[in-house]
């Protein structure tokens, strides 16, 4: 049976990641090769056999692989059926140069919570429109690597209420046409990790989440004003229609046509009455005479 191959790769508009790789091989090898990125990998289905500074290393599914830059590795099969991988190539503003030789040391993490972040940060590269959650995951998985590979030098975050509540106004001021925390970043004059942490640890809510929880409220009114859900989504800063539906569902419970067809049933019916004269008290039995 001839080795089955599938293969997608892009390069996503995050900043820091230079291009994401998903992959099912069933008898293909890496030969020895060097990335000029760091390699962030999480195997979904099988496991790879790999060879990192002359020491075998292995991933199955419940780990997270990194592998420094410019550090010969290969990679293999280690089970029958292959394996599926889903990779993550980071630029060096992502993770400093002094952490290869952690990395080196210790390329396959068993953590539990890295790998939810790792196929959350995956789910947010898939989906347009998804950037500033992309970012978001990103940065408190650069966090935990950190932390992981540099333990002891590591500084507990403290909160910072004022510069919380300076990127909510600005992401109040940009509900519409969005903003990267890079930009948020160089306004604020913060680190984009030190303000997803500041506004998380303020309002139990991450930076994407709040944007996305405030362009569903302006959508809910326009839809309730009459507006068709194919306007309201680019009105209210969504990439298209199916983006919206995605996230109002997520919030509202019910699609944008769903909530739009309530408002048809509920909020007109009391003024079509009064336009035609009809009264708009609960039909009942009468129990006075008329005046």
């Amino acid at each position: 049976m001839a080795a089955e191959q599938e293969v997608t790769a892009w390069r996503p508009r995050v900043p820091g990641v230079v291009e994401v790789f998903h992959a099912h091989f069933t008898e293909y090898a890496y030969p020895m090769h060097v990335h000029e990125a760091w390699t962030l990998l999480i195997v979904d289905d099988g496991a790879v056999r790999y060879d990192l500074d002359r020491h075998e290393h292995g991933t199955p599914d419940d780990t997270v692989t990194l592998l420094p830059p410019h550090v010969p590795h290969n990679g293999a099969a280690a089970t029958p059926d292959g394996f599926r991988k889903r990779v993550v190539y980071l630029d060096g503003s992502q993770l400093p140069h002094d952490l290869i030789g952690a990395a080196v040391d210790g390329p396959d993490l068993r953590d539990p919570l890295l790998r939810l972040r790792v196929g959350q940060l995956h789910t947010a590269l898939t989906r347009a429109g998804e950037e500033l959650e992309a970012e978001s995951r990103l940065t408190f998985i650069g966090e935990r690597l950190r932390e992981r590979l540099r333990p002891s030098t590591e500084s507990v975050p403290r909160p910072d209420p004022v510069l919380a509540r300076r990127l909510r106004e600005l992401l109040d001021a940009h509900v519409v046409d969005g903003l990267t925390l890079d930009r948020a970043g160089a306004l604020l004059h913060a680190h984009p990790a030190h303000l997803v942490r500041a506004f998380s640890t303020a309002y139990g809510i991450a930076p994407h989440q709040y944007l996305m929880s405030r362009r569903v409220d302006r959508a809910r009114r326009l839809l309730l004003d009459g507006r068709p859900a194919s306007e309201v989504a680019p009105a209210t800063g969504f990439f298209d229609q199916p983006h919206l539906t995605r996230h109002f569902r997520k919030l509202v419970g019910v699609t944008p046509g769903q909530y739009a067809k309530g408002r048809a049933t509920t909020g007109r019916a009391p003024a079509e009455r009064a336009a035609t004269g009809r009264a708009t008290a609960p039909v009942g039995p009468r129990t006075g005479s008329a005046a």
